[in-house]
Formats: C-alpha cells, structure tokens, sequence
C-alpha cells in the first residue's frame, strides 16, 4: 500500500491528519506542498484536488480532501484506535467538539482569509492578530464547558477527533499570542496530547523542511 499526504507544515488541517496518520500507525510519505508558495493552486495540483487545498490524502490512487473527511475515512478503513465513537449519542458529541474548532474556528483564522484582510481589505497586522484571538477565545469558551473535567482528554480516557482538532489549534493560538489562562482544561489535554508520540511527531516543528 502507497500512502501519501500532500503536505503543508503549518497547515492546521494537515497537521490533524499527520496525528491521526501516527494514531493509527500508518507509514505515508509526506509531499511538501507549500501555501506560502501557491503550490496548492498548480494546475497539476488542482487536477488532482479542484478545491486547491491542503490536506490530500492518497492511497493507492484514490484521493481524499478535507481533514475531517480524511480522518473519518481512516477511522472506518483502520478499527484501531477509534477516533469517533461508534455510538449514536458519543459520535453527535465528539463531533459537535471537533467542528466548533475544523467549522468555526480554524476557517475564519485561516491563512488565506488573514491574507486577503491584509493585502485586500487593508487591515494592519494587529489588527488581523485581534481578528484572530477574538475568534479563537469565542470558541475556546464554549470548548472548555464542553470538555469532560472528569476524563484526561475532551472526551474520555483517550484522544479522539476532537482532540486531534484541538491541538493545531492550541499552536495557533500561541502563534497569535492569545491569552490562554482562562482555559486550564484545555491547556491540560494540550500538554497531555503533545507528550504522546503520535502527537510529537506530527508537531509543526517536527516535519518543517530544512
């Protein structure tokens, strides 16, 4: 079997997938593909994925997109470790976790629509890195009610989906300086998530190219 990711280091996206990669234990050679290069928008590219983004999975010639849509894949083709719950009630919670930060969240801080507040609408970079603590401390509010204060991670005794959203999200966090005192359950399942091999070897630094 011939696994591939089609890679950015610092994508937010990516970096759930390489988690869930590590997760399951699956070997995959990493295709650097850079945004701060366009390499997303080449022809070649977008031939392969009409959307023009990172991540794009390939296995064996067939090619997933969106991490969420990715990670779901993995989690129905390899049983072991769950991601997403199999029941009903624990599947509809550890989505609604996962997509407050993949839906709303990460979308509107993303690269391209800090790019565009920037370079179209004229904003000041401070003003663009409020744009995005605001977001995020909204978002992280509601999360830290959300998260189980009995379990070590958002929802049980392991990390699931919504964890593998939380911790690229963390790093954006910081990234933008965004006061995280305010969240000390989440803070815990951060630095419990990052001790963890799969999670380290995922990390941003970890794959940056030399």
């Amino acid at each position: 079997m011939t696994v591939r990711l089609y890679d950015y280091w610092r994508s937010s996206a990516a970096y759930r997938v390489r988690i869930a990669l590590n997760l399951k234990g699956i070997a995959y050679e990493a295709v650097p593909t850079s945004l701060l290069d366009g390499a997303q928008k080449a022809p070649d590219y977008v031939a392969m994925n009409p959307q023009g983004l990172v991540p794009m999975l390939e296995v064996d010639g067939l090619r997933l997109t969106q991490s969420l849509a990715i990670i779901d894949w993995l989690d129905a083709s390899y049983a072991a470790p769950r991601l997403i719950p199999v029941d009903a009630v624990a599947r509809a919670a550890e989505l609604a976790k996962a997509l407050l930060i993949a839906a709303d969240i990460h979308p509107i801080n993303n690269l391209r629509i800090l790019k565009y507040l920037k370079k179209e609408l004229g904003h000041a970079q401070a003003e663009i890195d409020q744009w995005a603590r605001h977001w995020i401390i909204e978002g992280f509010t509601a999360l830290e009610a959300m998260a189980d204060p009995a379990a070590p991670f958002l929802s049980g005794d392991t990390p699931g989906l919504a964890d593998i959203c939380l911790i690229p999200q963390m790093a954006n966090a910081r990234r933008v300086e965004t006061p995280l005192d305010a969240f000390p359950r989440l803070m815990a399942i951060d630095a419990r998530a990052r001790a963890l091999e799969p999670f380290a070897r995922a990390h941003p630094d970890a794959v940056k190219p030399d």
